[in-house]
């Protein structure tokens, strides 16, 4: 699964993350400090501290999660660029014949 998100505003972004940081009852203190110098610094680590792969599928009937792992990184993204178009290699599917 690819997912590109736009974020128009990075403060409200940092600011959540920082936010769920400062929530967070059970992070140790040196990780906290590092988390938060982590997400003032990257847009992509404030992301990270706020979307658990997991959350996306855990309702999904049918479905098991049996691994997850993700990276961000901040890209300029082009809709009309070929860069983005699925293709084999990247686990795309045939829309007429594929339903996952």
């Amino acid at each position: 699964m690819d997912l590109v998100l736009e974020v128009p505003d990075a403060d409200a972004l940092t600011g959540a993350a920082l936010d769920h940081i400062a929530d967070d009852e059970f992070m140790p203190d040196d990780e906290r400090g590092h988390a938060e110098s982590a997400v003032r610094e990257d847009e992509s680590e404030a992301l990270a501290y706020l979307v658990d792969p997991s959350d996306l599928v855990v309702d999904i009937p049918g479905v098991e999660l049996v691994q997850a792992s993700w990276s961000s990184e901040p890209v300029e993204y082009d809709p009309e660029s070929l860069e983005y178009e699925l293709d084999e290699e990247d686990g795309g599917f045939d829309r007429e014949t594929d339903n996952a």
